[in-house]
């Protein structure tokens, strides 16, 4: 029975795990905080954290680090921006970077004039940046990302194989995405989610993106739930949430289900089986007597 409002049961290999994590406190939001007009300045063009920002980056490394979370990701997405390109290495990079011809790091030293060091790529997830994830296109210049070759300069490590354009074509001056389209977006975008043989992913993105695209779930909660999965996210908050595969999207089998009858034996209800068993022992029991 499946009411709506009681427990439910899903198969567990038709679920992924996935952290949502905004990015940390960029220059644009204290800009904003100001004057809203502020977000209009070219100053603001693809953010960088602020210094308090990478404080913040560093406390919730630290929860990760502390909860056992950061051994459990399979996969860190990011949306290709450099306040959320930041965020993502410094929560869920390696340690400090050593230099060795074998290993790229992560982000190089004082990338996006951040004063930090080098972050290593070993013991690490991969990365990999997603545009799909990105935060409201168009109008602000804090959504416009730079070249993928930059980015590829500052987080050597981070894959940006699937983003077909070194220039940002999706950002234009005068046109800003609606709420419904980043509501699409964001769709689609979990629906790509499906195509990933990875379980437990974390994905480092936006407020507006995550606001938009979270709201178009949760219909089928309680209230109190609806609210806790779609309210805004504060800078560098972490919510974990579980994803279903309800169309059959994704096509991965169990690795944990067993198909019993190993070796083959009765498969019938256990009263069924019960009283064949009795049967079978009056059965017995009479040849015994006859004998």
């Amino acid at each position: 029975m499946d009411t709506g409002t009681g427990p439910s049961l899903f198969p567990l290999h038709r679920c992924k795990t996935i952290h949502l994590v905004r990015h940390a406190q960029g220059i644009h939001n204290v800009e904003g905080d100001k004057n809203f007009k502020a977000l209009m300045s070219p100053k603001c063009f693809d953010a960088h954290l602020t210094p308090l920002g990478w404080q913040q980056v560093d406390n919730l490394r630290e929860h990760v680090q502390t909860c056992g979370l950061s051994k459990r990701i399979d996969l860190v997405i990011v949306s290709p921006l450099l306040r959320t390109l930041q965020t993502a290495v410094g929560v869920f990079g390696g340690e400090g970077y050593t230099d060795r011809m074998d290993v790229v790091p992560l982000m190089a030293a004082n990338a996006g004039n951040s004063g930090r060091a080098a972050i290593s790529s070993l013991n690490s997830p991969p990365f990999i940046a997603v545009e799909l994830c990105r935060e409201h296109l168009g109008v602000h210049p804090c959504d416009k990302r730079r070249n993928i070759s930059d980015y590829q300069f500052l987080f050597p490590a981070i894959d940006f194989s699937l983003i077909e354009s070194d220039e940002d074509i999706l950002w234009k001056a005068n046109v800003r995405e609606t709420n419904e389209e980043v509501a699409a977006r964001g769709l689609k975008f979990m629906n790509w989610l499906w195509t990933r043989k990875e379980k437990e992913i974390a994905i480092v993105t936006h407020s507006g993106f995550l606001f938009h695209t979270l709201s178009a779930f949760g219909n089928d909660c309680h209230p109190l739930v609806k609210k806790e999965i779609c309210k805004h996210f504060a800078n560098c908050e972490l919510r974990s949430m579980v994803i279903v595969d309800r169309s059959m999207i994704g096509s991965d089998s169990s690795t944990t289900n067993y198909p019993g009858r190993t070796p083959a034996g009765l498969d019938l209800p256990s009263d069924v089986s019960n009283k064949k068993t009795e049967k079978g022992s009056d059965a017995n029991s009479d040849l015994k007597k006859s004998c």
